[in-house]
């Protein structure tokens, strides 16, 4: 099992400044690829504290590879959405040749409604426009004089530059979060599936479904599955939780608050019972994620359990991503938190091929 570390800027200016936010981001980064974490993640958003100091995270990965020799370096993710397919597949290629071959490139549908407003998009093409942005960009990254005639994009036959380091174009992964639809599709497509863990039964029969149509489609091996957790480690114990519970109890706010949309009259078929998922999350709190493995928080010893405990619930799954530095969790006790994670706890986890 491998383990990486993602970034979700949680904080506005009032917070944490920009400057000094992706300054402790960069210095976290340069210890992850020291300490031998797998990858480095960032996120899409915009317009609000939940993720809005990261509108575009392919500019933050092009400094994260110059701040490291080894991490691969992963969108969490990006969003076709809001960028066009022929600007967003040169710049994948551009940063894939900036860190000679290091990115993965991770596609999702985007899901807070205040974004589709302010960019003039509707909740109700989301699909569509994902489905067709993500083929755009797979032509374009595998092959030259691509020539595309479809319902939001049409141009004549076009060769991105720069062409992927990579062959025949880096790695793609979907973001998910709790659709079998959405687990299914990407097994087929035969791309990895990124997601946020729901309770461990209900995971581990998404994991399973994901399993099997990537091996229905004739795809070599069982897929790749990554899902994400906050973490955050302390020596002494009940130190972790005092410390992390108000930064973790500030993030689920600031979540609830940019999606409140859904609990307001907001629908769209495109995303059934996101309503009650957001109200879900009103009711959520630092206990609860502990308690359903969202989030581990505790001594090396307490968090090695709880990831256990996890995974017998679950089945065992590739790659954690653990967002280390959540709200205003301060930089240094980050660090610290890596450190004791990468010593103690990820040792506990050797990395195996996980078949279905």
């Amino acid at each position: 099992m491998d383990f990486g570390v993602q970034f979700f800027p949680c904080v506005g200016p009032n917070d944490v400044s920009p400057a000094a936010y992706f300054s402790d981001a960069l210095e976290l980064t340069e210890l992850a690829d020291s300490l031998g974490y797998h990858h480095v993640r960032m996120v899409e958003h915009y317009f609000h504290p939940y993720g809005g100091y990261s509108p575009n995270p392919l500019l933050f990965l092009a400094a994260a590879a110059q701040r490291s020799k080894r991490l691969r370096l992963i969108t969490g993710a990006v969003l076709p959405i809001f960028n066009n397919p022929l600007k967003l597949s040169g710049e994948i290629g551009m940063l894939d040749a900036i860190s000679k071959g290091r990115v993965e490139v991770g596609f999702a549908r985007a899901f807070l409604p205040h974004e589709f407003s302010r960019f003039g998009v509707s909740l109700d093409e989301s699909r569509a426009r994902f489905d067709e942005g993500l083929e755009i960009i797979t032509q374009l990254l595998e092959r030259e004089d691509v020539a595309f005639n479809g319902r939001f994009h049409a141009f004549p036959a076009t060769t991105s530059l720069p062409r992927p380091t990579q062959t025949p174009r880096p790695p793609f992964w979907i973001a998910a979060l709790a659709t079998e639809a959405s687990f299914v599709n990407a097994g087929r497509q035969g791309h990895s599936i990124m997601a946020i863990p729901v309770g461990g039964a209900e995971m581990a029969r998404l994991i399973a479904a994901y399993r099997t149509a990537w091996s229905e489609a004739g795809h070599p091996g069982g897929g790749r599955v990554m899902l994400a957790f906050h973490m955050f480690v302390h020596e002494e114990p009940g130190a972790a939780a005092r410390i992390a519970r108000g930064p973790l109890n500030r993030y689920i706010a600031a979540l609830v608050d940019a999606a409140s949309d859904w609990t307001a009259g907001t629908s769209s078929a495109d995303y059934p019972g996101y309503d009650k998922i957001i109200a879900k999350l009103k009711g959520d709190s630092f206990e609860s994620q502990v308690a359903e493995g969202s989030a581990f928080v505790g001594t090396p010893a307490e968090v090695t359990e709880q990831l256990r405990t996890f995974l017998a619930r679950s089945g065992p799954f590739e790659i954690a991503s653990l967002q280390v530095n959540f709200n205003d969790l301060p930089v240094d006790l980050a660090a610290t938190s890596m450190r004791l994670f990468a010593a103690s706890v990820a040792p506990q986890f050797e990395r195996t091929e996980i078949r279905p």
